[in-house]
């Protein structure tokens, strides 16, 4: 057995994906619902089997097991998908696995570069030239300690520093880890010259990519960040969250902050569970990360939004509530008094007077129907219709019909509205969705094959029982689902484990629906009752092929007397008379 094949035995799909998605569990069964994570939607259409290891959703047709799972959300290579699993969970991973293939050494070596990057750009700070920077962090509240904590630094403003102290790892592999560009007249140079350098780290702890705060005046773009990278995806990555994790798990919420010395304030207060969007829009894959960390499964999780409070701080959160509410995130909105910066704001009136305006931060709603009082006049009917119009995309975006309920009324009441309005304007926006789940393929299957399959699944006993008899059967070439059955028994050849991808693996495209269908349907066969059940269907199957074949019979003895072929037609009414005298197949099984 590889190590893949090791791993995979020694996870649960279930706890695996339930750290990206919100699951429940459908009766007393094996089977576990979600809204999906790879497409959009309203009505779950993301099913996980922990009987089969397998996970699928009938509305986008992703479908695996645990390891595909976290190769398609996370945008991981294989190799690197059984390294980030075997870390998670404190699994041994053999060392001839860890870098034998060229992508995993190209990854190892660019964060390398990364690690080197960061110790130089460290000791750069340290230096007299290092000085400004020192001075700036001072200004900003930031210690010695905390600049080490976050490996805070200076890149050389020569902009050659990089290019010749890591130039071992040659040309090509330089340039595509983001730090070196190349000039237009040849040559190349060191992408940040003259910044403090915030190293910007996986959620693993291991450095990815940079950004850069300009120091001097000349420098017209404030913050440059790296490039997109085979490491870092801007989209999917959060600024401190692989610090941030333990405390946002404890504490069942996460700060979501713009800047990285906002992060920096506020960690160093005490309030570890703080990152920052890396100066980028809020992507599904953050948002994916962050869900994970939330311990979103108790229903007790919550993002608190701090931006800036100046009106471009307000468009984000307004954007940005509509995105994490789409997605079923709880989300609160903490405003700093003054119009000031997070940080700033706890440098002026301390640990604990930011920790009050935590701890009182209000739900999303009250912070938008506050928001648009104070933009219509709430004095006249246009301006309270104006003012929940504006308000309306938002709660839309609201999944749980109860929640909506109860913001509707609160909303109402705030507003001055009557319920009867808000109720009705959301009932008309929330008007049922259809399934995603595309009609069953297997429906029209016979129920006797179907119910065959899945005893097959359900138990190695009842595959057992199916392999002997299709030993000793030409049963097997009237079935209509030929395909499945041999790719079922296949599964587990030359004493391999059996594993539903395996087979899925083996069929065409609608046999794969077909099995698919059956493997996730809600009535379920128990492993226990499995070998019985298919025994019965094994019979009811004989006696069908065995009935078939006296019709045949019957039919071609009509057809004989008809042509007036008398004596061929008596040597069939004596095979006729022999089989149905002679005991069925059925019987002896």
């Amino acid at each position: 057995m590889n190590f893949a094949e090791e791993l995979k035995n020694q996870l649960n799909i279930v706890d695996v994906v339930s750290q990206y998605v919100r699951l429940k569990r459908q009766g007393a069964g094996q089977r576990w619902v979600g809204l999906c994570p790879f497409h959009s939607e309203k009505t779950p259409s993301f099913g996980v089997h922990s009987g089969h290891q397998y996970y699928k959703c009938f509305g986008c047709d992703a479908a695996g097991d645990v390891l595909k799972f976290v190769q398609q959300i996370e945008s991981l290579t294989f190799p690197e998908t059984l390294r980030t699993l075997a870390e998670r969970y404190g699994i041994a991973m053999p060392e001839r696995s860890r870098f034998d293939d060229p992508e995993s050494q190209k990854v190892a070596g660019l964060l390398e570069i990364h690690e080197a990057a960061a110790t130089i750009f460290q000791e750069n700070l340290r230096t007299d030239s290092g000085s400004e920077a020192r001075q700036y962090l001072q200004s900003r509240g930031v210690s010695g300690d905390v600049a080490r904590e976050f490996r805070l630094g200076l890149s050389d403003a020569g902009g050659q520093q990089l290019t010749q102290r890591l130039k071992k790892y040659g040309e090509p592999l330089l340039i595509d880890s983001g730090l070196v560009a190349r000039r237009e007249a040849g040559g190349t140079f060191d992408r940040f010259r003259g910044r403090l350098m915030f190293p910007i780290h996986d959620a693993m702890g291991k450095i990815i990519a940079f950004g850069g705060r300009a120091l001097r005046a000349e420098d017209k773009v404030k913050y440059l960040n790296s490039p997109e990278t085979r490491l870092y995806s801007k989209s999917s990555v959060l600024f401190n969250m692989h610090r941030a994790k333990v405390a946002a798990r404890k504490n069942c919420r996460m700060i979501l902050v713009e800047g990285y010395m906002d992060a920096i304030g506020i960690f160093s207060t005490g309030r570890e569970e703080v990152v920052a969007i890396c100066g980028t829009a809020l992507g599904p894959g953050q948002i994916r990360a962050v869900k994970q960390e939330i311990s979103y499964q108790s229903g007790k999780g919550h993002v608190i939004l701090n931006f800036d409070s100046d009106a471009a701080g307000a468009r984000s959160t307004e954007k940005y509530l509509s995105t994490l509410l789409a997605q079923g995130l709880r989300v609160k909105v903490l405003e700093i008094p003054g119009g000031i910066d997070p940080d700033e704001y706890i440098q002026q009136h301390g640990a604990g007077a930011y920790d009050k305006l935590l701890e009182h931060a209000p739900s999303y709603f009250h912070w938008l129907t506050d928001s648009a009082r104070k933009r219509f006049d709430m004095h006249t009917a246009e301006g309270r219709i104006d003012a929940f119009k504006l308000i309306l995309p938002t709660l839309e975006q609201v999944h749980d019909k109860m929640e909506r309920a109860a913001i509707a009324t609160e909303i109402a009441e705030q507003l001055g509205i009557e319920r009867e309005i808000v109720h009705g304007a959301l009932r008309s926006k929330s008007a049922p969705q259809p399934s995603t789940r595309p009609r069953d393929v297997s429906s029209g299957v016979a129920p006797n094959e179907k119910l065959l399959v899945a005893c097959m699944l359900a138990s190695a006993e009842a595959r057992a029982v199916v392999r002997h008899y299709l030993a000793r059967s030409q049963a097997l070439e009237q079935l209509e689902l030929r395909a499945i059955f041999e790719a079922l028994l296949a599964a587990e050849e030359n004493g391999a484990p059996f594993s539903l991808g395996d087979a899925l693996a083996k069929l065409e495209t609608h046999f794969q629906q077909v099995l698919t269908a059956i493997g996730f349907a809600e009535s379920s066969v128990a492993e226990e009752q499995a070998a019985d059940q298919a025994l019965d269907c094994l019979r009811l199957l004989e006696a069908k092929l065995q009935q078939t074949k006296l019709d045949q019979l019957k039919r071609q003895i009509r057809e004989l007397e008809a042509q007036g072929k008398i004596q061929d037609a008596i040597r069939l009414m004596n095979e006729l008379d022999t089989l149905t005298r002679r005991p069925s197949k059925s019987e002896s099984l």
